[in-house]
């Protein structure tokens, strides 16, 4: 195969790809279906054969797979799981082991029964078990639902999900023969793994990123080196490279560099996933009329078993019958981690094409279905609640607030962080009647300044390290719900972004939000409050008024009285930034 040849497949899956993902997204349909039927239509099994070389896809598309798992293990983060409280947890740990458990059950019917060296009916188990993380935060993002409490649920048992996953990827090699002494080596392997990695992430890694933080360029290459090398060595244990990206993330998920991290990797990963789902979908066969029947009912099956694991434990846990169906309802679609393990599985030889084809066509009818049932889920609740209580379960209350610990949204966002933002914030502590704890409340800084962090930690201040510059990082910062947005910083001192782009994107992200941005310029100023910023901050005009009173007394009488008024007040002033 010739370089030129391998470049024309890739560059027939990047093209049919976005074809195909287009009309997706017209037909309001999750990107990953695209993908999928874009594989399908290439290839040489069920489409026209355009791309011949799947080896070279597949092994591309690894990238992608690798990149998808290390932002997973990013964005878990322990600490605020177990903060959301005994429902979350309890619903958290119980759903992926009564899912998958009936599973084994269900599947052992239609034909899937163990073999010499196939797992068919544990993969198909596990499958089912898992939700999709992509869909059901872009869904409940539009309906900005993510941080009401059903939402903060539904997300605490899609990271727990994710923890069950890695556990059965470390498993996953000792398949093929199951000896206890196996089983315990490959734990011993992955628990290893993890203990070292959470021990160079607190010893060298901390400081290691402390050092090079004010380089985001450099954080993001030292990011992926850190994913590729915990990658490659678990490769070189006997453990799964995904793996090792799973335990990279998450030994990273701690620090307050995480958020810019994602951000960035996501728009590599999005171009190398896309090229992992096209080489799945190459490898889907001719599907027959029973295989098409059996994906009907193992999506069936699916979402009953939502309803039987999370519904049934938030219920049990007094939840109330309102907040055990709304998460239940969210998680009812497959998972794109479950097209990964079926596909790891597949290379493995521990399951054949027809298992993998029956997830995939399962996962597609899932996803078109979750997607209406997502943008449903209130009126599908109340049908279901009605008819629950018939039955005679009686709804118990549950105050639904919002969750401090888990909160991450403020009523006033700064988008980073100089001198004239620090003076803001102390007239801010000294102007307010709540003072000082009226901006440990409600206000949050985003910057990529490690100091500036560390300082706004320090004073119990919300901040989150990021380039505001990356929309990727506002997106994952939710600072949707805020009441203001605030860039105090001149167009001098940012960095890759203006003012002017900023006051548009917040418009996007935060239609509901008043702006204030900053400019050097009249014209610049004109511009930005034609483009609707609702007021625009002038540093030489702004302090110019008490300026000029300060001229016209120095003309008539010496200013030795307001020289020690300004350096009584200088030294009075404790700002995070001299």
């Amino acid at each position: 195969m010739h370089p030129g040849d391998v470049l024309g497949d890739i560059a027939s899956a990047i093209i049919g790809a976005t074809a195909c993902a287009i009309i997706s997204k017209l037909l309001r349909q999750p990107l990953i279906l695209g993908y999928l039927v874009a594989g399908v239509a290439l290839g040489p099994k069920i489409g026209f054969g355009i791309i011949h070389d799947e080896v070279t896809i597949n092994t591309i598309s690894e990238i992608g797979l690798i990149l998808l798992l290390f932002i997973v293990g990013l964005e878990i983060e322990l600490k605020r799981l177990f903060a959301g409280g005994r429902m979350l947890v309890l619903s958290g740990i119980c759903q992926f082991p009564l899912c998958t458990a009936l599973g084994c059950l269900f599947f052992l019917v239609p034909g899937f029964s163990p073999e010499a060296g196939r797992f068919d009916v544990i993969y198909l188990a596990v499958a089912v078990s898992l939700s999709s993380t992509m869909i059901v935060v872009k869904l409940l993002y539009d309906k900005y639902e993510l941080f009401t409490l059903p939402g903060r649920i539904t997300l605490g048992v899609l990271v727990f999900q994710d923890i069950w996953a890695i556990l059965f990827l470390s498993l996953q090699p000792t398949l093929a023969s199951p000896s206890a002494t196996s089983v315990a080596f490959s734990c011993a392997k992955g628990a290893g793994l993890i203990a070292c990695s959470m021990l160079a992430s607190r010893y060298l890694l901390g400081r290691l990123f402390a050092f090079i933080a004010k380089v985001p360029e450099i954080l993001l290459v030292t990011s992926i080196a850190w994913c590729f090398l915990l990658s490659g060595i678990a490769g070189s244990i006997g453990l799964s490279r995904a793996m090792g990206a799973l335990i990279a993330g998450v030994s990273l998920s701690a620090f307050p560099y995480n958020i810019d991290v994602i951000a960035k990797v996501i728009n590599i990963r999005d171009f190398f996933v896309t090229l992992f789902f096209v080489g799945l979908g190459l490898q889907i066969p001719i599907p027959d009329g029973a295989l098409l029947g059996c994906s009907v009912i193992a999506s069936a099956f699916l979402v009953l078993t939502r309803f039987l694991s999370v519904f049934s434990v938030l219920y049990l846990s007094g939840s109330g019958l309102r907040l055990g169906i709304l998460p239940s309802v969210n998680l009812s679609q497959m998972s794109e981690f479950s097209l990964v393990i079926a596909s790891l599985g597949f290379t493995l030889g521990h399951i054949g094409a027809q298992t993998v084809t029956l997830i995939t066509f399962a996962f597609v009818l899932t996803s078109v279905c979750s997607t209406y049932m997502i943008q449903y889920n209130h009126q599908i609740q109340k049908a279901l609640t009605a008819l629950l209580k018939r039955v005679g379960l009686k709804d118990g209350y549950h105050h639904e607030h919002q969750n401090g610990s888990l909160r991450t949204a403020r009523d006033v966002v700064f988008l980073g962080f100089f001198r004239e933002a620090s003076s803001i914030f102390h007239e801010l502590e000294v102007q307010h009647p709540e003072g000082e704890r009226f901006v440990q409340q409600h206000v949050k800084v985003i910057d990529f300044n490690p100091t500036v962090y560390f300082k706004l930690s320090a004073r119990g201040i919300a901040c989150m390290y990021g380039d505001i510059s990356n929309i990727d990082t506002l997106l994952h910062a939710h600072i949707a719900s805020a009441r203001v947005v605030v860039c105090a910083l001149s167009d001098a001192i940012l960095r890759g972004t203006t003012n002017e782009k900023l006051l548009l994107q917040i418009k996007r992200l935060c239609p509901h939000a008043r702006i204030i941005v900053t400019a050097i310029t009249i014209a610049s100023a004109r511009r930005l409050y034609e483009d609707g910023a609702d007021f625009v901050y002038m540093p030489r005009i702004h302090a110019a008024d008490y300026v000029a009173q300060i001229i016209i007394q120095a003309m008539n009488a010496p200013l030795d009285t307001v020289r020690d008024h300004e350096m009584r007040l200088l030294s009075q002033r404790n700002e995070i930034i001299d």
